[in-house]
């Protein structure tokens, strides 16, 4: 596996805050817990988590 390139969500300015990290590779999208970047992490495949974005996104609303 190639080397990820994380990001944490810009509503996450805390750097003590529990957030999660992701990542984009060709045809997934990896999750991890940002205060545990060893630990184990969820794949999804790319429609998967724009679902689940969209639906986070239309609760916040």
């Amino acid at each position: 596996m190639t080397e990820l390139t994380w990001y944490k969500s810009s509503h996450s300015s805390n750097e003590d805050a529990a957030c999660v990290e992701v990542a984009e590779a060709p045809g997934t999208v990896h999750v991890r817990d940002s205060k545990d970047r060893t630990g184990p992490r969820l794949t999804f495949e790319p429609a998967a988590w724009q679902a689940f974005v969209d639906f986070a996104a239309a609760a916040e609303a």
